[in-house]
């Protein structure tokens, strides 16, 4: 971990400046506007967060960083399941950015949670930023959605060795995932005006958020 940085335990009279960072390294990445700080703020009080798992990164005494976990399910054919978890949102604001700075925030939020006895993270994102944490295609451990699908942006790391091995998952997120769009935009018209934008990114994640490998490449 860097030297300079300190990962902790988020502190309620910190939530809302965590939300506002979350909005500051989401707005227009994904789609005009946001809708990660309104999740943020929803999750905390939903029964699958994870307040073990809710940490912030303090520089200088500042909060630059943050990143929250959900419980998730991941059931097998013959029903058999492993104790699960997904991230998000994660971020680093802006101006901290590809510095080291979220790779330390995830590392030490994964030992966190193989500490706690979870055996698998699950997360949907672009391969480029997390492969190099050790995820992988959900293609790879033959976990897939309820639909059937195996979608291309749908990684997985497995905290224990071998705890997918050998079956076929079906992954089920939170409900808390499933955001309220309407709710989001409310909300966000209560905070200080950021101008919507069209950027490329959004097409970016528009391709990707929609891809899937086909089931026949599942290697399980």
């Amino acid at each position: 971990m860097d030297a300079d940085i300190t990962i902790r335990h988020e502190r309620p009279a910190e939530y809302r400046h965590v939300e506002s960072i979350i909005r500051q390294a989401f707005y227009n990445l994904y789609i005009p506007g946001c809708v990660e700080h309104y999740l943020a703020h929803v999750m905390r009080s939903h029964a699958d967060f994870i307040p073990e798992l809710d940490f912030v990164a303090e520089r200088n005494g500042a909060v630059i960083g943050s990143i929250m976990y959900t419980k998730a399910s991941l059931i097998s054919e013959d029903g058999a399941a492993v104790p699960a978890a997904t991230f998000g949102p994660v971020c680093i604001a802006p101006e901290y950015q590809r510095r080291g700075y979220g790779t330390a925030l995830i590392e030490y939020s994964l030992r966190r949670a193989a500490e706690l006895g979870y055996e698998a993270i699950v997360i949907f994102g672009s391969p480029a930023n997390y492969v190099g944490r050790g995820f992988k295609s959900c293609a790879r451990f033959g976990v897939r959605t309820e639909n059937g699908l195996y979608p291309a942006a749908m990684l997985v790391k497995e905290l224990r060795a071998g705890a997918l091995c050998g079956r076929r998952w079906t992954y089920r997120q939170s409900p808390v995932m499933d955001v309220d769009t309407q709710e989001a935009e409310r909300y966000d018209s209560t905070l200080p005006a950021m101008k919507k934008e069209i950027l490329a990114s959004q097409e970016e994640f528009y391709i990707l958020s929609r891809a899937a490998l086909p089931p026949d490449t599942a290697d399980t």
